[in-house]
């Protein structure tokens, strides 16, 4: 019997095509389990510290009924930074910014108005003062093990509510 026929098989049952590709997928799953290389992973280091941070983080167009009711100084949240769990931190402070719409005046100038859009009534923009824990790197602070920076987004999620918020400061405690 031959080894190789005709038609490429081995045998006159396996095509070298086949075992090409079988050894493929074999080599790849070997590389990834056997020799992972460096993941995602963790950017809190070893020998950070952990100290207390204050987060300002704005909503814009939080939708929603009396939603201002919602937050209270003092409360913990659940906060997600980029799809990644990062613990629970603590409202400090939150304020309502009042919507309100550039008017061209009769002589010239624009003043800034109250919103009068009825639908207008149930979206509010809200600055939060946040403060939790966490580890300062060298790169800046950690939250659980994302990287907290200005323009960072944070999905905060209480007992009634979830939405998103943009980190616009961020200080390190002593």
């Amino acid at each position: 019997m031959k080894i190789l026929d005709s038609q490429g098989r081995l045998f006159g049952k396996l095509s070298i095509l086949d075992l090409g590709a079988v050894l493929i997928v074999l080599l790849v799953a070997v590389g990834i389990f056997f020799f992972p290389g460096a993941s995602g992973g963790s950017v809190a280091q070893v020998g950070a510290s952990v100290k207390p941070i204050e987060l300002d983080a704005i909503a814009i167009g939080l939708k929603g009924k009396n939603v201002q009711d919602l937050f209270k100084p003092g409360d913990k949240i659940n906060v997600v930074i980029r799809n990644e769990p990062s613990g629970e931190i603590t409202i400090k402070s939150v304020k309502t910014i009042p919507r309100t719409l550039a008017v061209p005046q009769p002589n010239g100038s624009v003043k800034a108005l109250p919103d009068p859009r009825e639908e207008e009534s149930f979206s509010r923009n809200m600055m939060f003062t946040l403060e939790g824990k966490g580890q300062v790197t060298e790169k800046g602070p950690v939250l659980g093990k994302m990287k907290v920076k200005i323009g960072t987004t944070l999905e905060l999620e209480g007992k009634n509510y979830i939405f998103n918020a943009s980190v616009i400061d961020v200080r390190v405690k002593d």
